[in-house]
């Protein structure tokens, strides 16, 4: 049904089986001693689309969210941390696999892995004593779960075709406003919160049935909120009415947007929203962050109220990916601007680190997904990408690589895209379209330039620095985009050709 990956299973099996035993973790209170503790549980809680301003923690006045707001008290927060697309599927692949999306061909919402049976996340630390669990959204089709037993309801029930296209360069007119700003109002009932109050019951009752001393789980909550359609009950709305400021957009700023841009604004039908109709979303998107905030809480408690097992618990926050909000003119995610590549992450366990930290230098998911192994003491396969950022973690001054790169090569666009992140300056690659329409570049000094209004690649003065941030993206990523463009192009317009029948129930989805 899918190509299989060169990597082989058994060989990495036998590596990991050595790291069983776990590995020692450092004790903090003493920098010459070292102690063998049980190994913790890990929780990771990952939201869908939470732009990483949108947090008390992260600087915002106007939001509610003392969840999240607590666990950076008693946690590490991180600044400058990237998904690694802008898209759900391929984001939460690629954090599976432990690899970039090129890696592993998770093009788009329609990609699968490879192989069925590929070294993911949750097997690598099963090989290592822990049980791994998953609660929620994870985007994988019905027929897989790469090492995690589904908890709380079955909510991964998609039907890959491995099926997408680009659209021509010439597409950046639109007939009508998207359907979904006509979903922008106060409910009980929206998709979203239906979904997740049904995980956070999930995750509620798989905690209350843990026993102190039993085998170390691994459990992955996956809520889809603050995701639209933005519909959440009335008071969070009223929180937030009239208080929200709209998005400031220079004159003349949307004619220079990079092509593909242009594309993907006609493509999702958002161009000329209404600016009542702008300030309501914003809103909306605020009370449903408030609304996931509290849910969490939940989930957080719940596990409070067994300390024996909560002291011995990692926790961490995340999100798949942010949400533009009308920033830039765009909206949901897709692109590279910092409200969709950029988002939230919380790491605490007092345990052994002292809440109230942040660490500021560049960072992605594939570095999590390492550290989440590394705190497991588990063993990583060797074509992992990524770095464990335990050291950084234990000590802040310890030098940081302060480097990301995400990649986008979905729908809804000319041709795909790569961005990185190291410093102050941001880069962007706009992979060739065709002959007539050669690449694009992004270049942005986000220390002087947090809005990313001006783009600095055109200036004679920046050559060197693009050309040394190419060299180096291409490098992270092992090959050529304009060449990964051309193979995605293949792969998406082939599909997987599967044999199995979509079985009743299962879905298909190529525009989340």
């Amino acid at each position: 049904m899918h190509k299989t990956l060169t990597i082989s299973r058994r060989d990495f099996l036998g590596a990991a089986a050595a790291s069983v035993c776990g590995l020692a973790l450092p004790n903090i209170s003493s920098a010459a001693t070292v102690k063998r503790r049980p190994k913790p549980n890990i929780l990771w809680i990952m939201s869908d689309e939470h732009n990483h301003s949108v947090a008390g923690c992260y600087g915002n006045r106007l939001i509610q969210t003392p969840n999240m707001d607590a666990l950076a008290r008693n946690g590490i927060t991180f600044d400058g941390h990237y998904c690694n697309s802008p898209l759900c599927t391929p984001s939460r692949l690629s954090l599976t696999a432990g690899k970039y999306v090129s890696h592993v061909d998770a093009w788009g919402l329609t990609s699968d892995l490879p192989d069925p049976n590929i070294a993911s996340l949750p097997r690598v630390l099963n090989a290592a004593g822990y049980k791994s669990f998953l609660c929620g959204k994870q985007h994988y089709d019905y027929s897989r779960r790469y090492g995690f037993t589904e908890v709380g309801g079955d909510f991964n029930n998609w039907y890959q075709t491995g099926l997408g296209r680009r659209r021509p360069p010439t597409d950046i007119q639109q007939e009508r406003l998207s359907p979904r700003f006509q979903t922008f109002h106060s409910g009980n009932h929206g998709s979203t919160v239906e979904h997740d109050r049904r995980v956070t019951a999930g995750a509620v009752e798989f905690l209350s049935e843990q026993a102190a001393g039993d085998q170390p789980f691994f459990l992955f909550v996956g809520y889809l909120s603050p995701h639209f359609p933005l519909i959440v009950p009335d008071k969070y709305w009223r929180r937030y009415e009239g208080k929200v400021e709209m998005p400031i957009i220079p004159e003349g700023f949307l004619e220079g947007l990079p092509l593909n841009y242009k594309v993907q604004r006609a493509a999702f039908a958002e161009i000329g929203v209404p600016d009542e109709t702008v300030r309501r979303g914003r809103e909306l998107y605020y009370g449903l962050t408030n609304w996931a905030d509290d849910e969490i809480g939940k989930v957080l408690a719940a596990l409070r109220l067994r300390p024996d097992i909560a002291e011995n618990t990692v926790i961490i926050y995340s999100s798949d990916h942010g949400e533009n909000m009308g920033e830039h003119g765009m909206w949901w995610k897709n692109c590279m601007y910092e409200q969709s590549s950029r988002v939230p992450l919380i790491i605490s366990w007092p345990k052994r680190w002292k809440g109230g930290q942040r660490r500021r230098g560049a960072s992605s998911h594939v570095d999590l997904v390492q550290t989440v192994a590394d705190i497991a003491g588990a063993h990583t396969p060797d074509d992992w990408n990524g770095a464990s950022m335990t050291h950084w973690m234990d000590r802040g001054e310890t030098p940081w690589k302060d480097y990301a790169v995400s990649e986008y090569y979905a729908h809804n666009t000319a041709s795909g895209y790569v961005m990185s992140r190291s410093g102050d300056w941001k880069y962007v690659y706009h992979t060739v379209i065709d002959k007539d329409h050669l690449a694009e570049r992004e270049l942005y000094n986000l220390a002087e330039d947090s809005h990313e209004f001006t783009n600095l690649a055109g200036r004679a003065e920046h050559a060197a620095r693009l050309k040394t941030m190419h060299m180096r993206m291409v490098k992270e990523v092992g090959g050529d985009p304009d060449e990964t463009e051309q193979r995605s192009r293949t792969q998406l317009s082939r599909g997987y050709h599967r044999a199995d029948p979509r079985p009743k129930g299962a879905v298909t989805n190529e525009d989340a």
